[in-house]
């Protein structure tokens, strides 16, 4: 199992810019997606970007436009770029990587199940 490790949580004010990072150091990792989860306290968890081999991307209405992914193959690791940050982002943020293409995209990689590998989650929290 290759463990997924994220970082660059933390406490920003609105308006302010972060970039989570997602990594693994298993070289033969292969996902054939990668998402972004969110969980908001009291919420269900809720993906928020994903990124299938291609590039093909899929952002939720609530950051599209604010949000991007993106992935270096070089050091394994995929990245959230979270612009314009505001008080409702504030969550606890998980990357999960898929084993298995999801041709139906995005409709296969929006449930949770869909994934098989999960990080230990990063809080952000944005002040208003």
């Amino acid at each position: 199992q290759a463990p997924l490790v994220e970082s660059g949580g933390g406490f920003v004010q609105a308006g302010d810019s972060l970039r989570l990072s997602c990594a693994t150091s298993d070289t033969k990792f292969d996902p054939k997606a990668m998402g972004w989860f969110r969980q908001e306290t009291g919420k269900q968890r809720e993906l928020i970007a994903a990124r299938r081999w291609d590039e093909l991307t899929y952002y939720a209405d609530s950051v599209k436009g604010r949000f991007t992914i993106s992935r270096d193959n070089a050091k394994n690791t995929v990245y959230l770029q979270m612009d314009s940050l505001e008080p409702e982002d504030t969550a606890v943020y998980y990357c999960a990587a898929a084993r298995v293409f999801p041709s139906d995209f995005p409709q296969e990689c929006i449930g949770e199940y869909e994934y098989d590998y999960w990080g230990q989650g990063t809080q952000v929290t944005v002040s208003s």
